[in-house]
C-alpha cells in the first residue's frame, strides 16, 4: 500500500539574496551575438589593410621562425613526433653521401657541354655509380634509424614512413633542411 504524501513542506528563503541579483540585462538573443561578431573577413579602409597586412606578415614571420627552429606547433604534420626528431637528429648527425647529389649533378652538367664523347661517357658512368651509392647510404641509414625505433618503441609503435623520411633528409645538402639542423656531425641522438 503506498503512503499518503506528507503535505508539511516548509520552504525557507534566504533573505540575503535580493532580487536584482544577476547580470543586470537581459541575455543577447542569437541574431544580437551574430551581429557583433561580424566583421569583414578582408580589411575596409586603407589603414585596415595597412595593420592587417601587417600582422599577417608578423604571422607568418613567427610561424617560419619557428618552422626554421623546430618548434613542434610550426611544424608540418609529417615533421611532428619524438620518432622524426630522432630520425632529424640522427641525419644531421651524419655524412650522407646524397647531400653531395647536387653538386656532382651541376659538374655532370658541366661536363656534358664537352664534346668529347669520352669524357661524356665517363661522366655518365661516374653519374650512375654516384647515384647507386646515395641509395645505399639511404637504405643503410634508413635500416639503422629503423631498427633503432624498433629497439624503443617496438613494432606497434613506429609512425608509417620513417625510413622515406630518412632517405628524404639524407639527400638534401644540410643548408637547406627544414627544419635546420639541431646538431652537430657526430653528435648522435640516444633515445
Amino acid at each position: 500500500m503506498a503512503k499518503a504524501p506528507d503535505k508539511t513542506i516548509t520552504t525557507t528563503v534566504d533573505e540575503t539574496e535580493s532580487p536584482t541579483t544577476g547580470k543586470g540585462r537581459p541575455t543577447p538573443t542569437r541574431r544580437e551575438r551574430e551581429a557583433a561578431n561580424q566583421r569583414p573577413l578582408v580589411a575596409t579602409g586603407k589603414e585596415a589593410q595597412k595593420a592587417q597586412r601587417a600582422r599577417l606578415a608578423e604571422q607568418r614571420e613567427r610561424q617560419r621562425v619557428g618552422l626554421a627552429n623546430g618548434e613542434e606547433k610550426f611544424l608540418p604534420e609529417r615533421d611532428k613526433g619524438v620518432q622524426r626528431k630522432f630520425i632529424r637528429d640522427y641525419v644531421d648527425a651524419r655524412y650522407s653521401v646524397g647531400e653531395a647529389m647536387i653538386p656532382v649533378m651541376v659538374l655532370v652538367i658541366v661536363m656534358s657541354i664537352v664534346q668529347n664523347v669520352a669524357v661524356q661517357t665517363t661522366t655518365l658512368f661516374v653519374l650512375w655509380g654516384f647515384f647507386i651509392l646515395a641509395v645505399a647510404d639511404c637504405l643503410l641509414a634508413g635500416q639503422r634509424v629503423s631498427s633503432q625505433l624498433r629497439a624503443k618503441f617496438g613494432d606497434d609503435g613506429l609512425q608509417k614512413g620513417n625510413r622515406w623520411y630518412t632517405a628524404m633528409r639524407a639527400m638534401q645538402m644540410k643548408p637547406m633542411r627544414l627544419p635546420k639542423p639541431q646538431v652537430k656531425r657526430r653528435d648522435f641522438p640516444t633515445l
